[in-house]
């Protein structure tokens, strides 16, 4: 499949790779037909999809199972009035309803919104106004949490004219059983590609992903047709997954991390998923999955790592996994090396964006630095700069931006926002003519370079600290803190202070054993200090009994400034 799109699939060296990259883009690529559909027409057996779950369920997709369904969903929706550029919003958790509904949305050129299933009313009446949202396909969790959301909030939404439940009936609802078990001309197994004025082009809008920054609302980020194939140097090179071997990325559907792990580069590449649908993290279920179904390549933020490791992880065969990533978060350092012992491998981290594809990462070329997210990835353009925009010394902290805007996987702007876009793709310093047309994208990460050309995340803009006059990036004092015996995981964040401006603040959940008191917070203290400038050391110290986390297990610091203060 890949032969189809890459000139050069094989490279030497990661100069090689680099310098001779390149993803061709029909003008008309479509993920449902030219994907999903093209397997299931070659090898129409070939497994695309295992599904798990708490309760016992597993279920497996071939591509021509996902083809057939997606087919008779795409014309179920087509008879439900759902078009070309409609948005559809997708609550659906991990559950296999969403492969079938993600695919039926790209054959009918409508746009998908992928959403956690913690929204609340007051969320989803936003992202249904703000996007004009014509349909809701939702999974009916054991609570009823998000069906009650959801109806408070429809009286307030008058764009959404069609609401779909899985898998459960209720009334007012239409069951999503009917799109792939009914019969007549709106179950058809087969949905031609459109044509005409209906016929889809790569640069058609095809999702949006609600991106929250540290203030204001929600951000619509929006990618075209052309965006899945971004995704092979996500899934290829990155994360390196195998034709015909299990790959797990550890992401809920409403994320964007799903769409880098468990969906568009590896189906490309023809890597068959693994999705355990799990009602909560519980590292001991997630280890017995990753036992059982002997996963090959597999991802995973940082977090869930610390607690699998604190759970034990000695007693399972991981004898299978060949690769391991992470991505999500920032890698200490300390489980980078915990990992190697007990795995024997090394950890390829992974850095990137609702707003694009894997943007910096380590590469099969060379070695993994222990805490640094890698290089550069060869679709995009990437520079460290300083408050005028200036390119960075090696060494020298800066801004993380990306110079050629046009880049394959990269977003087209925020929906329906001209403004914030326009202030998303900023003038370039000093460059006369790039391949952008003379803007940049400003990623709001600031990171530094050493000689050897590997990149160092700091933190985000809004995350950094300015404590009398110094700088400190939230990354660095969490990666030493998380080193002694006493820290399961910990948060730093910056707390106002009316003579420094700002301090640093450490939330910290303790391992077993240990106890919060004034000795302690002393002793974290005292050893931040003596491992780094003493400066950064957390002058306020909190514990906790946990982080507040997404469904994935990546820890909302937003959400501690904002809560634990």
């Amino acid at each position: 499949m890949l032969e189809k799109y890459l000139p050069c699939i094989e490279f030497s060296s990661y100069e090689d790779f680099m310098d001779n990259f390149k993803i061709i883009v029909p003008d008309d690529f479509n993920f449902g037909f030219d994907i999903v559909d093209e397997w299931a027409r070659r090898e129409p057996d070939k497994l695309a999809l295992l599904w798990c779950d708490d309760h016992g369920g597993e279920q497996r997709f071939t591509f021509n199972d996902l083809s057939r369904l997606s087919n008779r969903a795409a014309n179920y929706f087509s008879s439900l009035g759902i078009n070309k550029g409609d948005v559809v919003m997708c609550v659906l958790r991990q559950r296999y309803e969403y492969w079938i509904t993600a695919i039926a949305l790209n054959k009918l050129g409508a746009v998908i919104i992928p959403a956690t299933m913690q929204l609340t009313s007051k969320d989803i009446i936003y992202r249904a106004n703000a996007a004009k949202i014509k349909a809701v396909v939702c999974y009916s969790d054991a609570d009823g949490f998000v069906t009650s959301q959801m109806e408070q909030a429809l009286p307030e939404c008058p764009t959404i004219k069609v609401k779909i439940l899985t898998p459960e009936k209720r009334s007012g609802w239409l069951p999503f059983i009917e799109m792939t078990t009914g019969s007549g001309e709106n179950s058809s197994d087969n949905f031609p590609r459109p044509a005409g004025t209906g016929r889809i082009q790569s640069t058609d809008p095809m999702l949006i992903y609600f991106t929250s920054g540290t203030t204001g609302m929600p951000k619509m980020v929006l990618h075209d047709f052309s965006h899945p194939l971004g995704h092979i140097v996500t899934a290829k090179y990155w994360q390196q997954v195998r034709e015909n071997k299990l790959h797990n990325s550890m992401s809920d559907s409403g994320w964007a991390k799903f769409g880098w792990g468990k969906i568009y580069g590896q189906f490309i590449c023809g890597a068959p998923v693994f999705t355990y649908d799990m009602d909560k993290f519980v590292p001991k279920n997630v280890m017995e999955k990753l036992e059982k179904y002997r996963i090959a390549t597999f991802c995973a933020p940082p977090t869930m790592f610390r607690f699998m490791l604190a759970e034990g992880m000695e007693d399972y065969d991981f004898s299978a996994i060949e690769h391991c990533g992470n991505a999500g978060e920032p890698l200490n350092p300390e489980i980078f090396n915990k990992i190697k012992v007990v795995w024997g491998l090394d950890m390829y981290e992974g850095f990137g964006q609702s707003e694009s594809t894997v943007l910096i990462a380590n590469f099969p070329w060379f070695k993994p630095k222990p805490g640094s997210m890698g290089k550069p990835a060869p679709l995009y353009d990437i520079d460290i700069v300083d408050a005028e925009g200036n390119s960075c010394e090696d060494g020298e902290e800066g801004r993380i931006v990306i110079r050629n805007t046009n880049a394959v996987g990269l977003f087209k702007g925020y929906y329906l926002d001209d403004e914030l876009t326009a202030a998303a793709f900023t003038p370039a310093a000093g460059v006369d003519k790039p391949a952008s047309g003379g803007y940049v994208y400003d990623t709001g990460d600031t990171a530094w370079r050493d000689p050897e050309g590997y990149y160092w995340f700091v933190g985000r803009n809004d995350d950094m600290i300015k404590c009398s006059g110094y700088r400190i990036g939230p990354f660095e004092v969490e990666s030493v803190l998380s080193e002694h015996d006493a820290v399961l995981e910990c948060a730093i964040t910056g707390t106002p202070d009316p003579k420094r401006g700002q301090v640093v603040k450490a939330t910290v959940v303790l391992n077993k054993g240990y106890e919060p008191s004034d000795e302690l917070v002393k002793e974290l203290q005292d050893y931040v200090k003596k491992t780094t400038a003493p400066y950064k050391y957390p002058r306020i110290v909190e514990f906790t009994d946990e982080l507040p986390k997404t469904i994935s297990g990546k820890i909302k610091r937003a959400l501690i400034r904002k809560e634990l203060k």
